[in-house]
């Protein structure tokens, strides 16, 4: 390996002499040479070098270009590539603050550097209609870096601006219909004091507003419909199903480029099999009475899962056989049998050790999204989710290391 150094010396000095005298025609041709003997020289003299070269360019090969559509159980990028999305939930907007939370502490530049330093490529970014019929933004220290571009700002042009920057950066964005008014959520998409058309009216709107927009992928329509949310059961008041569908075709009528995410329900699923899911995760009804879009390809389940205290599947031994029959029931087979592809919205807790139910059943459940290879959005970035901590620690900087090195399993 010293004397490849050595002979590539040799050479850099001859090329800097023949610059001298020939000029910018010689400086082109030599920049050539060095890189070919470079790699010759390295190629020879250290194998991981060429392990490393390879794994470069394979990298670059495979960027995710969109516009984002299905084929079967994958989701596909413009080249026809099956690509997964793996990101995390980085939520605020849909909170009385109107702005993804931490900006007290750190630019958001910054904030979204993180992200993608860590192996992140896509943000689920949850909002309020509230918020974005709002003018006020709290909650940022204009004083920290990048933050001042958000002085005088509303919460649909921080939004425009945290879109743009994660652009910049390489990451996509899937926007997420997760309250109507800040920090509540409601069993269905109306209420609160909102319409269904105020809820759809807002969809269409995002739709139109960044239709050009190349990194703003989807749409995920309602966040955890619950309570008296139905599906299959033909009712317009409750049937999620429909409303799902009547939302989804009025974005896709301004904006056929994006997936559309629908999320389950918790119960009244007619002839459901399993009697308790977490909010979001039931998806049982697909199987009889699956969504209909205008827009072929464009349609992503998107199934919630928590180890909460209360459910069955954690008050019992977790076991991997017992865990994985209970998801393709709910809603795995969804992808086993080709209808949809299947990216988890939100999935994360406290604990991920090997002791704690909660640890265990974590573990179990990245171990099945790497198998499955599934897209996912883990909950969340913030520190400040009490039920489940997130990536970042209370200080708003500091990472996580055991939940990090867990999903760095999915992130490789």
């Amino acid at each position: 390996m010293k004397q490849g150094f050595t002979i590539v010396r040799n050479i850099g000095f001859s090329i800097a002499y023949y610059y001298k005298k020939w000029g910018q025609i010689t400086k082109n041709i030599a920049v050539g040479l060095t890189l070919v003997l470079l790699y010759t020289i390295f190629s020879s003299c250290s194998p991981l070098f060429v392990k490393q070269f390879d794994m470069a360019r394979s990298e670059a090969a495979t960027t995710i270009v969109p516009p984002l559509s299905t084929r079967g159980s994958a989701i596909i990028d413009a080249k026809n590539r099956v690509v997964l999305l793996r990101g995390v939930n980085w939520f605020g907007i849909e909170q009385i603050h109107h702005v993804p939370h931490g900006l007290w502490v750190r630019s958001y530049k910054d904030m979204l550097a993180q992200m993608k330093s860590l192996g992140y490529n896509v943000i689920r970014l949850p909002y309020s209609v509230q918020a974005l019929r709002s003018r006020d933004i709290s909650g940022v220290d204009f004083y920290i870096g990048a933050n001042k571009d958000f002085q005088a700002k509303t919460p649909i042009e921080v939004m425009d601006m945290i879109i743009q920057e994660a652009q910049r950066q390489g990451l996509f964005i899937l926007l997420d219909s997760h309250t109507l008014k800040d920090d509540k959520i409601p069993e269905l998409w109306y209420g609160d004091g909102f319409t269904e058309k105020d809820w759809i009216d807002t969809w269409t709107f995002l739709a139109k507003r960044y239709k050009n927009q190349s990194n703003v992928i989807g749409a995920d329509l309602k966040n955890e419909p619950h309570g008296s949310a139905s599906w299959g059961t033909g009712d317009r008041a409750t049937d999620w199903r429909l409303a799902a569908e009547r939302a989804g075709n009025e974005i896709l009528s301004v904006n056929p480029k994006w997936l559309i995410l629908v999320e389950g329900v918790v119960g009244n699923v007619p002839g459901q099999k399993q009697p308790i899911y977490a909010w979001g995760a039931n998806l049982e009804g697909v199987l009889k009475y699956p969504v209909r879009l205008k827009v072929p390809k464009k349609l992503v389940y998107s199934p919630h899962e928590y180890a909460a205290s209360h459910l069955p599947w954690v008050k019992e031994p977790i076991l991997p056989g017992n865990l994985y029959k209970r998801l393709e029931i709910g809603f795995h087979y969804i992808a086993t049998q080709g209808i949809a592809p299947i990216w988890i919205g939100e999935f994360g807790g406290n604990q991920v050790d090997t002791k704690s139910k909660e640890g265990i059943w974590q573990r179990q459940f990245v171990d099945y999204v790497d198998k499955k290879k599934l897209s996912f959005t883990y909950w969340c970035w913030n520190p400040n989710s009490k039920d489940t901590g997130g990536i970042l620690l209370d200080d708003w900087k500091s990472i996580n290391t055991d939940k990090q090195k867990l999903l760095n399993q999915v992130l490789r």
